[in-house]
C-alpha cells in the first residue's frame, strides 16, 4: 500500500515520551534521518515497507511507485515533527526547560569540474534534494525551489497553517555527516524517479584519485572539508541554527582480526581532522553546540548488521559481548582529558 503516517499515532507518542522522561531528557529529537528513510525505503526498497517501481530493483513491496511515494512519505514525516514540537512547546517545554530538534543526514557534495557551471549547479540541487529536502521546510516552511521545479506536481504542497507550523519548528539541527561525493550534470532520466529527479550524477573519484582517504565501505571516504564546506552552508543558507554533530564515524569490515581491529589508526584520522574541520567552522561562524562520534560501541549497523564496525569499542559478538577498548577510544579519552597546565599554578 502507499505511504501513511498516522500524525495522531505518532502525536501519542511523543506526548508520552515527553510526559514519562520530560524530567531528564533535555534535548529531544523528533526523527532520525527522516530523508535517507524516505528514500531507501520508497524509492530503493532497501528498507521496509521495501516499495519501488518494478524496475527500479527488486522491491519486497509490489505496487510502489519510486517517483511519487518517496516524497509523499516525506511529507508525512515532516508533519508529524512539526505536530510533536507545537506539543512539545505548548505542553512542555516550559517547565521541563528542554529543546527540540530533529536529525538529518547529509553527504557535502562537491563540483566534480570545479570551472564547470553545469557542475556546480548540479552540487547545489544535490544538497536541495538530500539536505534541503526536510531543512528548507522546517525553516522556511516550503520546499526548495529547485524540487519545486523539478518534481513538479509529484511534490506534496503544504498548505498556509502547515507551512507556519512548519517554519522555525526547531531548536536546534542534528546534523549526520560521513562522507562527500562529487557531483555533475546528468540528463533528464526517462522515467521519473527520486533518484533521477536532481539530475546529478554523483560519484566518488576524479581521473582515477578518490575524493578522500578510502576506508573499509566502498561509500565512506574521509573527507574532513566537506562537514566543514556542510556547516558554512547550513550558515548561509538556513538563518545559522544551533548544530550539533549527532553522528560522524567510519567503519571497518569485522572480517579483520582482533589485533587489526584493535588498532584504528584510520579511525582516530578520520575523527582528528573532522573535528578540526568543526574547529575551522565554528571560528568561521558556524553555530556548533556540540560532536558526537558514531559509535561508542561496536553494533548492528542497519542492513549491514554484523558485517561492520563503527565503535571506538572493540564488541566481540561470539563471546558474552565482551569489550575491548581500540586505539581511537585511547585517543578519544585523551582529547576529552582537560590539559594538565589549565589547573597547575602559575610558576
Amino acid at each position: 500500500m502507499p505511504p501513511t503516517c498516522n500524525r495522531d499515532d505518532y502525536l501519542a507518542y511523543a506526548d508520552f515520551c515527553f510526559e514519562t522522561f520530560g524530567d531528564r531528557v533535555k534535548k529531544w529529537v523528533t526523527l532520525n534521518e527522516p530523508n535517507l528513510y524516505s528514500m531507501y525505503a520508497y524509492n530503493y526498497g532497501d528498507w521496509p515497507p521495501g516499495r519501488c517501481s518494478e524496475w527500479m530493483g527488486n522491491c519486497t513491496g509490489a505496487g510502489g511507485d519510486s517517483s511519487t511515494e518517496p516524497y509523499v512519505a516525506a511529507h508525512h514525516l515532516l508533519l508529524s515533527h512539526a505536530a510533536a514540537v507545537k506539543l512539545y512547546r505548548e505542553s512542555y517545554q516550559k517547565w521541563q526547560k528542554g529543546v527540540v530538534g530533529i536529525t538529518i543526514i547529509s553527504q557535502w557534495f562537491e563540483p566534480k569540474y570545479r570551472n564547470s557551471s553545469s557542475s556546480h549547479a548540479a552540487a547545489s540541487r544535490s544538497l536541495d534534494f538530500m539536505l534541503g529536502w526536510f531543512l528548507r521546510p522546517i525553516i522556511y516552511g516550503v520546499y526548495p525551489k529547485s524540487m519545486r521545479s523539478l518534481v513538479g506536481d509529484r511534490l506534496p504542497r503544504f498548505t498556509e497553517e502547515q507551512s507556519d507550523i512548519l517554519r522555525g519548528s526547531i531548536d536546534f539541527l542534528g546534523l549526520n555527516y560521513y562522507t562527500a561525493n562529487y557531483a555533475e550534470e546528468a540528463p533528464a532520466a526517462a522515467r521519473a524517479s527520486y533518484s533521477d529527479d536532481s539530475r546529478a550524477l554523483l560519484s566518488t573519484e576524479k581521473d582515477g584519485v578518490p575524493i578522500g582517504t578510502p576506508t573499509d565501505l566502498d561509500w565512506l571516504f574521509i573527507n574532513p572539508k566537506g562537514l566543514q564546506r556542510l556547516l558554512h552552508h547550513i550558515k548561509n543558507n538556513y538563518k545559522n541554527p544551533p548544530v550539533y554533530i549527532t553522528e560522524n564515524g567510519m567503519g571497518d569490515q569485522s572480517s579483520l582480526s582482533f589485533e587489526m581491529a584493535l588498532n584504528d589508526t584510520t579511525r582516530i584520522q578520520y575523527h582528528e581532522t573532522h573535528l578540526r574541520s568543526v574547529l575551522n567552522a565554528i571560528k568561521d561562524g558556524a553555530n556548533v553546540m556540540g560532536y558526537y562520534v558514531w559509535c561508542f560501541f561496536d553494533d548492528f549497523e542497519w542492513s549491514a548488521g554484523y558485517t561492520v564496525r563503527f565503535g571506538m569499542t572493540y564488541v566481540d559478538f561470539n563471546d558474552n559481548l565482551k569489550r575491548y577498548l581500540k586505539a581511537s577510544a585511547y585517543w578519544f579519552k585523551s582529547f576529552l582529558a582537560p590539559s594538565p597546565s589549565i589547573h597547575s599554578p602559575k610558576s
